[in-house]
């Protein structure tokens, strides 16, 4: 962690694993109320894309970069592109050892400015030789497993007429509603941005509040915001069958997970649905260089990596969470010995 010369503003970088190869994860910018809650939240995030990478069988880590910036208080455009240089300057640090890439509150232009001071960053646009904005992959990836959920509970992976709840329209729940409005699905969306509510209306779904969005009586429930936000509180208000959505660490606690089941909820590990981006992201590390065909290939592995999961849960009479722990922790154990 490290107090920016440039900005006066925070940047860190936690590295969770390096075991399959270089440590990747997006960069967040984001207003917390302390440093304390920032540090708590890259480290929980890096060890998520540990378990997200092994999960889905990549050659990459686990790790994360937030930048603090002041809650409730925009960022001008020249403090922002000073904050996102001392950025670079904390992910050059690690010498390779950690990879960034986009996420809540960081865009492609943002990694423009942060490659301006390290070589260490994904996700840049196709002209520059990368992969471009992650998010439509990671939607493709979160349709897929929407998918597997149906033929898991209904025994049908047709999105036609199938109600979903997405909580959270930004980069990567927007597109997903596009992609689900297309399929057929009927929608129920919600955001903490008003503003987002054109987005809602130009796909035809019903716009609500997030509290009522999350208990909305829906075939399957997407949180696609901000994580936590399954616990002992929320669970038994949920009229769902299923919870399939691109957030991170949607649980407040892993024994939520125990909770969904007890319930007859489906819960589709976080870290297997959302692995869209990252396997977007390692098509850049191909020998040949990148190549859309062979990246939406990967991410729609997504799918064959649920089912398996689900499969190896229902076998052994255990909680999906468990069973891709396992699958990551097998892999992460291999690559040590």
């Amino acid at each position: 962690m490290r107090r920016g010369r440039r900005s006066g503003l925070y940047t860190l970088v936690a590295v969770h694993s390096t075991a399959l190869g270089p440590a990747l994860g997006g960069c967040r910018m984001w207003g917390y109320g302390d440093t304390r809650a920032a540090v708590r939240d890259g480290l929980r995030l890096a060890r998520a894309m540990t378990l997200k990478a092994a999960a889905a069988e990549l050659p990459l880590g686990g790790g994360k970069g937030v930048i603090m910036v002041p809650p409730g208080a925009p960022v001008d455009a020249e403090r922002r592109r000073a904050v996102l240089l001392d950025f670079g300057d904390t992910v050059e640090a690690f010498d390779g050892r950690y990879v960034t890439a986009e996420d809540v509150g960081t865009s492609e232009p943002d990694m423009a400015v942060i490659a301006e001071r390290t070589g260490h960053v994904s996700g840049l646009a196709r002209a520059r030789g990368g992969s471009g904005d992650p998010s439509p992959w990671t939607a493709l990836g979160v349709e897929e497993a929407i998918r597997v959920a149906g033929e898991r509970v209904w025994g049908d992976a047709s999105l036609a007429g199938r109600s979903v709840a997405i909580l959270g329209l930004g980069g990567v729940g927007a597109k997903l509603a596009r992609r689900l409005a297309d399929a057929g699905a009927r929608l129920v969306v919600a955001d903490i941005d008003p503003a987002r509510r054109a987005t809602a209306e130009a796909l035809g779904a019903q716009w609500t509040t997030p509290p009522e969005a999350l208990a909305a009586a829906v075939d399957v429930l997407a949180p696609c915001a901000l994580g936590g936000v399954l616990d002992e509180d929320t669970v038994p208000a949920l009229r769902c069958r299923a919870v399939v959505g691109a957030a991170n660490n949607q649980l407040a606690d892993d024994t939520v997970a125990d909770q969904l089941a007890a319930r007859g909820i489906l819960w589709a590990p976080d870290f297997v649905v959302n692995a869209g981006g990252i396997a977007n992201i390692a098509a850049e590390l191909d020998p040949g260089g990148y190549a859309p065909e062979r990246a939406e290939a990967r991410v729609r592995g997504v799918a064959a990596t649920l089912r398996a999961v689900l499969a190896e849960a229902e076998a052994a009479g255990v909680t999906p969470l468990t069973a891709a722990l396992a699958r990551a922790h097998r892999r992460l154990a291999a690559a040590g010995s």
